[in-house]
């Protein structure tokens, strides 16, 4: 049996194989994990489609292959394995950008070949920095120019963009320096995060948000929580307090494509969960219509789910707002980067007692920093501070019937 490259998602067209936990000659269940992908849409392992004995590896790790395309192939534990197994990676099919029409032999043939090779986030970068994409080698599916190859090209062009696989692995310079080449997932972090600092007008405002009407309902419904299998944690109240704060604020639940503006009916949230290897966002969708049970529930659910890297495409696709809880870790607060190609992001700083006036007495409340990241192309700065007052005034006039 064929074992080919998933298709994670609608608007995936290949994947990079990580690692393989299976080497030639290993015998393999149907269901046991046979191998590692990384995407543009999620992290995941690969379960073997059959069992058997796996007889031919034709994509080696760090190899970034075409969607269907083969990877491996597995025999019945009785067969014999080919002779000799293929171990080599299959060969990359580029389209090379002297194949698309010259501009006075047809200059709308090429330019619509450079729109089928090229995705509209990869033309505004390359209108940005009056870049010909015919002029860029594309490493994609055929010869496709991506994200990667545009941002390369822009940032390092005339220089190499990069070891090759063989050179990969990590350098010792002298007797204290290590180099070492970044992984899938940290250098798709990189390119998101570089390209939304180009791309949004990134402005912060920061609340300071009374926690202690939260806290004292976490302590009178932990019991009743754990009985139903889930924690009441303090993640829980704001992501529910965002959630219909959003419905109040659109603005905040849109995004931005050219010169227009798409409000998003759903309210998807998604929250960042930092991870040994990098970092993920899963969503939790429609989180509005979810009570606060729910809610606990979702958060916990994708939280394991990443950290076995079991994320599915829809479990990280189709955010319309990210939380991020960097204060879990202990950090004060800090000025997010915006998740594209949303416009709002809500860093929630540490939950710690802090003297606080109530009335004309002061006294110790558990207490956060909540800064809000937003995109001043569309969101002004009323706008958000309302969108935090009314976060602020949720959590800290929490009704106990919601609980």
């Amino acid at each position: 049996m064929d074992v080919v490259m998933p298709q994670m998602g609608e608007s995936v067209a290949e994947g990079t194989i990580v690692r393989w936990m299976k080497k030639v000659g290993d015998s393999v269940d149907r269901d046991e994990p046979l191998f590692e992908i990384s995407t543009d849409k999620v992290d995941a392992e690969i379960p073997s489609p059959s069992s058997g004995v796996v007889a031919e590896i034709r994509a080696q790790e760090g190899e970034t292959v075409p969607v269907n395309s083969v990877v491996a192939v597995i025999r019945g534990a009785g067969e014999a394995l080919a002779s000799p197994p293929s171990t080599a990676a299959a060969p990359a099919i580029h389209v090379s950008p002297e194949a698309a029409p010259a501009a006075g032999a047809g200059s709308r043939a090429g330019e619509n070949l450079a729109r089928e090779r090229s995705s509209p986030l990869v033309r505004q970068i390359a209108a940005e920095h009056h870049v010909d994409i015919s002029q860029v080698r594309g490493t994609g599916i055929g010869g496709r120019v991506t994200k990667h190859d545009i941002m390369a090209f822009v940032e390092q062009h005339g220089r190499s963009a990069g070891p090759s696989p063989a050179e990969s692995a990590p350098v010792f310079r002298g007797a204290e320096d290590r180099v070492e080449r970044m992984s899938v997932m940290r250098k798709k972090i990189a390119e998101h995060m570089v390209l939304s600092r180009r791309t949004s007008a990134h402005v912060h405002s920061v609340f300071e948000v009374n926690f202690s009407r939260v806290s004292g309902i976490r302590t009178s419904q932990k019991t009743a929580y754990e009985a139903q299998g889930t924690k009441l944690t303090y993640l829980s109240f704001i992501v529910k307090a965002v959630a219909e704060a959003l419905q109040s604020s659109p603005v905040l639940n849109a995004s931005v494509d050219d010169d227009q503006v798409i409000y998003h009916k759903d309210v998807n949230i998604g929250v960042a969960v930092a991870l040994e290897w990098g970092l993920i966002v899963p969503v939790i969708r429609n989180a509005d219509q979810l009570d606060l049970l729910g809610v606990s529930r979702a958060i916990a659910d994708l939280a394991a789910k990443a950290r076995a890297k079991q994320l599915k495409p829809e479990d990280v696709g189709g955010g319309t707002f990210t939380i991020t809880n960097p204060g879990a870790l202990g950090a004060l607060f800090g000025m997010p980067i915006i998740n594209q190609p949303q416009v709002a992001i809500l860093d929630v700083g540490s939950i710690e007692k802090r003297p606080v006036v109530v009335g004309d007495v002061v006294t110790a409340c558990p207490t956060a920093f909540m800064a809000l990241g937003f995109d001043h192309r569309i969101i002004d700065g009323a706008i958000a501070d309302q969108f935090m007052s009314r976060v602020k005034q949720a959590l800290e006039n929490w009704d106990e019937k919601q609980a």
